[in-house]
């Protein structure tokens, strides 16, 4: 056996206590049955992988890169999500939203010039083209090709293109084709369209003329620089063309200050997802640590003040506001789907599987729930606890005033478009590329990927599983021919005492968590690799948030269950006022839902205080017959436990949860026996509990 290594760790303390690990290190290392085994914090970023597109010098080498959209096929709950967005509100919003009209929209015009062009072609296209690539559905990919192929073939002489939109005398607004970009470049995966390479470098050529007084001016491109660095890097490494790299510094010098200590540029919920993440993309060029340290402590900032709450998010509204930090406070669905983009962006930036945790959390426990069951309608909000979901205004009590917590299809113009990507651009990151020609699990769903390794040879994962809702992945391997190459399995950080299984032979026990697993083996055609990820009960306390707590079960954290009782709505009459709609919309067949409760929700929890897990009992259900387990009532895993009704929690003045009182809660009221269910699967839902005193 090879002697223990251990190599240089570098720690930044501000970041909630998160490591950065800064090169290969080596926890535990050993053999099995001609299986070597080691726990590394992260893989080794010494090499260039030989068959996917990572950073070329002097970019900083990545430590998990992304693998084309053509590498995954879904399967199991994950490709039922796909399924229903594609027969619900994503697959049909060109029916509705006025802004994918192709009639005088400005994305269809050389010029750029018409009535509907802005952010949310590209938002909706973003995930509608890509889920069709991964389910292969050739109606999807024929229609986003109609939009592609308009943005490839009206680019204008100077090398701009999309809509011509003005912010300021001379300033044009570069945010609207920022997410446009990435479409192009899931496109290119797909189809290996050249033309996408040429009207990204003629494009990025023109942006060097502008004077940097008139580039990046206004809040949204000012705010989300970001996103472009990101497609300046990608189209770099693709083409070595170097006045890219004096692009991405000017991109750098020009978007807003993401690297203040204790404060941020602004506090809007989406911007402070998206855009947290930017000093660490240009660290990727600068290499210097104090841009990788800045990300971490922009995360820090905002959970500290604004994040102690269970669902791996923030109390965000529209903008988070001071004072206003009670788990009642929402969070906006574009906010969902960018917090999970930039995790899975930081996870090969970093190779720290925290982002990876992150991303798990807010994928399971807070995005399906901004949905109605079957995806044919959405919130803007989504709160850890809220116990009504209506179509009243609720302001100041959120900082949006309008009917923000409205199940409507016709309405929240933006998330309205850019919650398609939200389960697609998850899937895509479930497995990675390695620097040294192997493959990553990072999140554990069922389905294939099929992806170069070792020699060349090409090799299919297929992983059974339902993860999260049970603890074992099973993975079988199929290629031509034998073939040596590292496979690397993400041991979350809730799972101690993991263990794998090789072609039936234990291989590690106890693995540690959050760590990876290094799998070296010369692979064959039908090898079998298991995971088992023991879940256990696990009480939170939140001590900044009124001593409330969460329980989790393994990934999932687990809400109230509340009977839900929904009421139908006209869509039109209770959308949001920017929303628009196409005039043959119908509402009768897109209709919106209030939701009420139908069962008390205002209870503390009775907690063991010496063992609070041992309060709780997980009570398995049948697995749901339409492979939804997001759906309401269709938990296939419950936990019982014991409350007291709280009677003076309730509403407060603006119709909402009130906020918590503090804990312990001491109550009259006698005990009762609660059920929890996952917390994605509750539209109305208690997250962070009170906890029941004694007199």
């Amino acid at each position: 056996m090879p002697n223990n290594k251990s190599f240089y760790l570098k720690l930044f303390p501000a970041a909630l206590g998160i490591a950065v690990l800064s090169g290969f290190v080596v926890v535990k290392e050993g053999y099995k049955d001609k299986v070597r085994v080691t726990e590394v914090g992260k893989p080794s970023n010494t090499t260039i992988n030989a068959y996917y597109t990572s950073n070329k010098r002097p970019l900083q080498q990545q430590f998990f890169i992304k693998l084309p959209v053509t590498a995954f096929t879904p399967g199991g709950w994950l490709k039922k999500q796909l399924e229903l967005q594609r027969d619900g509100l994503t697959g049909h919003l060109g029916e509705i939203s006025i802004w994918l009209s192709k009639k005088d929209n400005a994305w269809l015009n050389k010029e750029g010039k018409g009535a509907y062009g802005w952010e949310e072609l590209p938002y909706w296209l973003k995930g509608y083209a890509n889920i069709g690539y991964v389910l292969k559905d050739q109606h999807m990919i024929n229609e986003a090709k109609f939009w592609i192929e308009a943005v490839l073939n009206n680019q204008r002489d100077n090398g701009d293109f999309g809509p011509d939109v003005e912010k300021g005398e001379g300033k044009r607004d570069l945010w609207t084709n920022m997410p446009m970009l990435w479409c192009l470049q899931s496109y290119y995966e797909y189809s290996g369209d050249k033309r996408v390479l040429d009207l990204m470098t003629k494009y990025f050529r023109w942006q060097l003329t502008i004077p940097d007084d008139k580039f990046l001016e206004d809040y949204w491109e000012n705010s989300r620089g970001g996103d472009e660095l990101s497609s300046v890097h990608w189209l770099y490494n693709h083409t070595g063309d170097t006045f890219l790299l004096d692009l991405a510094t000017k991109i750098d010098r020009n978007t807003a200050n993401w690297r203040q200590k204790d404060n941020l540029p602004n506090w809007h919920n989406v911007n402070i997802a998206q855009c947290f993440r930017e000093p660490a993309q240009y660290y990727m060029q600068s290499g210097d640590e104090k841009d990788l340290q800045a990300t971490y402590n922009n995360f820090r900032l905002i959970r500290d003040l604004f994040g102690q709450v269970p669902g791996g998010m923030f109390g965000g509204d529209e903008n988070v506001r001071k004072g206003y930090d009670d788990p009642r406070q929402a969070i906006e669905t574009c906010g969902l789907v960018e917090q999970v983009t930039s995790d899975n962006m930081l996870l090969g930036i970093t190779g720290d599987p925290h982002w990876a945790d992150n991303a798990e959390d807010v994928a399971f426990n807070t995005f399906p729930a901004a949905f109605t069951s079957d995806y044919k309608a959405l919130r803007y909000l989504t709160a850890p606890n809220m116990s009504v979901s209506d179509g009243k205004n609720h302001h100041p009590g959120i900082d949006n005033q309008g009917p923000f917590l409205m199940m409507n299809p016709f309405s929240s113009r933006c998330c309205q478009h850019n919650h398609a990507a939200g389960w697609v651009y998850y899937l895509e990151h479930s497995w990675m590329a390695t620097p040294d020609n192997g493959l990553a699990a990072q999140h554990y769903l069922e389905g294939g990927v099929k992806a170069k390794v070792g020699d060349g040879t090409e090799v299919t994962i297929q992983s059974t599983t339902r993860y999260p809702f049970e603890d074992r992945v099973n993975f079988e391997l199929s290629m031509n021919k034998n073939v040596n190459f590292p496979l690397y399995l993400r041991i979350p950080s809730w799972a101690p005492n993991s263990t794998i299984t090789v072609n039936g032979r234990t291989v590690l026990s106890k693995a540690q968590a959050g760590q990876y697993v290094k799998l070296e083996n010369n692979w064959k055609n039908g090898d079998k690799i298991a995971l088992q990820l023991p879940m256990t009960l696990s009480v939170r306390e939140w001590k900044k948030n009124k001593n409330s707590i969460s329980v989790n079960y393994g990934p999932l954290t687990y809400s109230l269950k509340i009977n839900e009782e929904y009421r139908r709505k006209d869509s039109k009459e209770t959308a949001i006022w920017d929303s628009k709609w196409q005039e043959g919309a119908d509402p009768a067949k897109w209709p919106s839902y209030e939701i009420f409760p139908a069962s008390a929700w205002n209870y503390a929890l009775v907690v063991d205080p010496q063992h609070p897990e041992r309060s709780f009992t997980v009570v398995p259900k049948a697995w749901p017959s339409d492979n939804n387990p997001f759906a309401t009532g269709n938990a296939p895993v419950e936990i019982k436990a014991k409350g007291k009704k709280v009677q003076s929690w309730g509403l407060d003045e603006y119709g909402l949860t009130a906020v918590l009182p503090q804990s312990p809660v001491v109550t009259d009221s006698k005990e009762e026996s609660l059920s929890l269910v996952p917390m994605g699967a509750a539209r109305l839902r208690i997250s962070s509990f009170p906890v029941a005193g004694t007199k």
